[in-house]
């Protein structure tokens, strides 16, 4: 049976006139790895503060393993924050940055030592003990501030977007580290990003948000490939979002096409289909089959990426569309071809069901 470690109910945040947060409420179970996702300015990382209690909650409620904790300052609140700058101490070596938390609590010394060397055993930081943070490196940096979090034992690690200052190709592998290190512990935490592919990627649980409101709570599968809202889908990666109405359960059409889903639709209604780049093909001749739909479109431009060819084109009605195919080998597309993709590919959004507010 899971756990429930945190608890967000109602919770409201306001910058003067400005209302930031509005009536968030979540629950994250022991030793998930969530992540709040969004563009800049969506409210993720003032949700994160108020957590850590770096922000007060204007309205409701913050429970940490059921104990109330949104009036608690923060360092009594048993969370540990990873911010995005590191915050080390540049005086002080990686030892004495990870151990200073501890001596602040009071930790006996015999005890101390342990913790730290145990910390910095399990971030790869052993031998590096007397360094100062400006003689590191900004992966090696960013091991020693979560170890200097994960000394503390949290209940909850809080992670400020702490990979966006390394390169792409370091940022990857310091993510599978990181992911690894939390599955071992299984240690509660929360993680906030603007990168999609880190969400899809480290998370049992995403939270995607747009102005401090939450659009969708879900897998990465669910969020990728059924997204709620139209913002949703658009936000993480690429998609195609065709405005249909419902002719019959399960079936919709686009200007004069119609569209077999797999969704159940109430007929006479608009609705938002999104397909995505990657669920298309292209073919010079209709491909035949139940379920499948043919759109016939003209290429505009395309972009050969390596693994994939990306075509960008406009259909007889003007809609511009963004196919992925991959592993193009030799063969590249031009002038008319048709679209093609199967039912099971088209998700209908229905976003009358989503009350944002």
């Amino acid at each position: 049976m899971s756990e429930l470690v945190l608890k967000l109910k109602n919770l409201n945040k306001y910058f003067g006139d400005i209302q930031v947060i509005h009536n968030v409420n979540l629950d994250i179970e022991k030793g998930e790895f969530v992540t709040f996702l969004g563009p800049s300015g969506c409210g993720k990382t003032t949700l994160l503060r108020m957590i850590a209690g770096f922000y007060e909650a204007d309205e409701g409620e913050i429970l940490l393993n059921g104990k109330r904790i949104d009036k608690i300052p923060p360092y009594n609140r048993n969370t540990a924050m990873v911010f995005q700058e590191y915050a080390l101490f540049p005086h002080m070596t990686v030892f004495e940055n990870v151990a200073y938390g501890l001596e602040v609590r009071g930790d006996a010394k015999d005890n101390l030592n342990d913790k730290v060397k145990r910390a910095l055993d399990l971030m790869q930081l052993r031998g590096m003990e007397n360094r100062y943070p400006n003689q590191m490196s900004g992966g090696q940096q960013q091991r020693v501030a979560v170890a200097r979090a994960l000394v503390m034992n949290p209940e909850a690690l809080l992670l400020d977007e702490p990979l966006s200052n390394l390169d792409a190709k370091l940022r990857e592998s310091v993510r599978v580290e990181l992911r690894q290190i939390q599955q071992r512990m299984g240690l509660t935490t929360i993680y906030v990003t603007h990168d999609q592919s880190e969400a899809l990627s480290m998370s049992d649980k995403i939270i995607v948000m747009k102005k401090g409101f939450i659009h969708q709570i879900g897998t990465a599968h669910e969020i990728y490939f059924e997204p709620a809202t139209t913002f949703v889908a658009d936000f993480i990666g690429t998609t195609n979002l065709l405005e249909v109405k419902a002719t019959a359960d399960k079936q919709v059409t686009y200007e004069n096409i119609s569209i077999v889903t797999n969704n159940s639709v109430n007929v006479g209604r608009g609705y938002c289909l999104s397909i995505r780049p990657e669920s298309l093909y292209l073919s010079k001749i209709e491909v035949q089959g139940a379920g499948i739909t043919n759109i016939l479109g003209t290429i505009k431009e395309k972009m050969f990426l390596g693994e994939k060819v990306r075509y960008f084109l406009s259909d007889e009605y003007g809609k511009n569309w963004i196919v992925d195919i991959f592993d193009p080998g030799r063969q590249i597309y031009n002038d008319k071809v048709y679209m093609s993709f199967m039912s099971e590919k088209a998700w209908i959004i229905d976003e009358e069901k989503i009350h944002l507010d």
